[in-house]
């Protein structure tokens, strides 16, 4: 039998069960008395079908099926897990939590996605208190994986460990929360920050572009990779968290901040942080751990230069005003970098499809030097790559540097024909790309002639090249004798 999940409200938080457990495999009832339910949940749909899958280098399950229903009794029957997702009243909540196990079977798991309620106020004057637990999630909840799975003192260890693999089964983190807190972690920490901003601007020190620059740009970034704890471990360098707490800790007692309910720091207290400190990281020494933290600042940071969001869009202003030096009596430098961290697999050199970006970088390039550059683009036209041959030659690895020339090898009309050479520091020859462009109109999506502006251009270096021998390895195709 097929799993099943029930998702008792439809707003963006239910809507998002709905997607994470649909993507996963699982056939989705829905129950939502809002006649706009069906309309925003296959919004929340079409973006997470967008999203979700790009996570992953390997396909998601088939897609569970999607069925709407009129009357709770419908939508519960069969259900593995039911989720309540309704809006944020604990009357409302402990009603239809009522409701629901009066129609459903007492061993599927009932989890409520309350932000604020601890799960002892939910199963008051409930029929079977023992079946209800909260699992909170994160908007967007089909991408965000955090999960607070929060039990009470009479939640038994069975629906707690039934919970952890059905979440964990659809991609998700639980965070098991061992005693019931109102607000339970993560939104304390939120609203922290939170509180400690709308008194930044109250009192005219910050405005909220401001303080969100100051989390985007800086901690948050640490924050995602790494969390609260683990970063101040490496801000306390070799010592270690015993230092960087008697290094800061007394700044706590200062009037820094609105927040000044701040526990004593004993020796208790101090050595159990830094035991939970060891136990956590102790395995990766400080400069290992600073490693992995710039290696994973890196590829957040290049994933945000795509969008050009936060950190990302201030790399791309700074990337702009960086020259290639190009030599135009002889072969055009187009790529000019350093090997990143990402670009290298698993046998530690650099994977094949990077030497196909960087070639696709220095293709960029050559388009920019004959005018083809983004306003060309914008007024609709544009070259595409319609062939490809690549050789692999030698290795690369993370933090080398590259170059790479560009031969213009024939241009006809519509077609232009380029030769990208990639070289190592050291001069030696480690791949060449042969690349056939195709000009394009962009409103027909049909092959068309380059303006006049980019074809003289584009002839200046046609011209220099014209006299230059063929590259070795121009023309080659796959399985070639040498």
């Amino acid at each position: 039998m097929k799993n099943k999940a029930c998702i008792v409200g439809g707003g963006v938080i239910g809507g998002g069960w709905v997607a994470r457990f649909l993507l996963n495999g699982w056939d989705v009832s829905v129950y939502d008395p809002d006649p706009q339910a069906q309309r925003k949940i296959n919004q929340v749909l079409n973006n997470a079908r967008r999203s979700l899958p790009s996570l992953y280098d390997k396909a998601l399950p088939t897609e569970g099926e999607l069925l709407f229903h009129e009357n709770l009794a419908d939508a519960v029957i069969d259900a593995k897990w039911i989720q309540e997702s309704v809006p944020e009243r604990l009357e409302l909540k402990q009603r239809i939590i009522n409701e629901i196990q009066l129609l459903s079977k007492v061993d599927s798991v009932l989890g409520s996605s309350t932000s604020g309620f601890k799960p002892s106020d939910l199963q008051k004057n409930a029929l079977n208190p023992h079946q209800i637990i909260v699992a909170h999630p994160f908007n967007p909840v089909y991408l965000l994986p955090l999960v607070e799975l929060v039990p009470s003192v009479v939640s038994p260890i069975t629906v707690l460990d039934r919970a952890k693999e059905i979440l964990t089964s659809i991609g998700m983190k639980p965070l098991h929360i061992r005693k019931e807190i109102d607000a339970h972690i993560a939104d304390r920490l939120l609203e922290a920050v939170w509180r400690e901003g709308l008194w930044l601007i109250k009192d005219e020190i910050a405005t909220t572009e401001e303080i969100d620059d100051a989390i985007r740009f800086g901690f948050g970034l640490r924050w995602a990779q790494m969390g609260l704890f683990e970063t101040y471990r490496i801000a306390g360098g070799e010592a270690g968290m015993k230092h960087f707490i008697s290094q800061f800790g007394p700044c706590l007692e200062w009037p820094w901040t609105k927040l000044m309910d701040v526990p004593e720091l004993t020796d208790s207290l101090i050595n159990e942080i830094a035991e939970q400190s060891d136990a956590q990281s102790a395995h990766l020494s400080i400069r290992e751990l600073e490693q992995l933290r710039d290696d994973n600042l890196v590829g957040m940071m290049r994933a945000l230069k795509k969008s050009g969001s936060g950190a990302g869009g201030l790399i791309n202003s700074h990337e702009s005003t960086l020259r290639t030096p190009v030599e135009d009596k002889q072969l055009p430098i187009t790529v000019s970098r350093q090997v990143p961290q990402s670009w290298t697999d698993y046998n530690g050199h650099m994977n094949e499809t990077n030497y196909l970006e960087a070639s696709s970088q220095a293709t960029d390039a050559f388009m920019e030097l004959i005018g083809a550059d983004a306003s060309y683009i914008a007024s609709g036209y544009s070259y595409f790559t319609a062939e490809t041959h690549i050789r692999y030659l030698a290795e690369v690895k993370a933090g080398e540097n590259i170059s790479i020339t560009t031969q213009v090898l024939t241009v006809e009309g519509k077609k232009m024909k380029l030769f990208h050479r990639i070289f190592a520091s050291s001069g030696d020859l480690v791949a060449t790309c042969e690349t056939l462009q195709l000009h394009m109109d962009l409103n027909t999506r049909c092959t068309s002639l380059p303006s006049e502006a980019v074809t003289e251009k584009l002839s200046f270096y046609t011209k220099a090249h014209a006299n230059m021998s063929l590259p070795e390895g121009c023309g080659r195709y796959v399985g070639q004798s040498p």
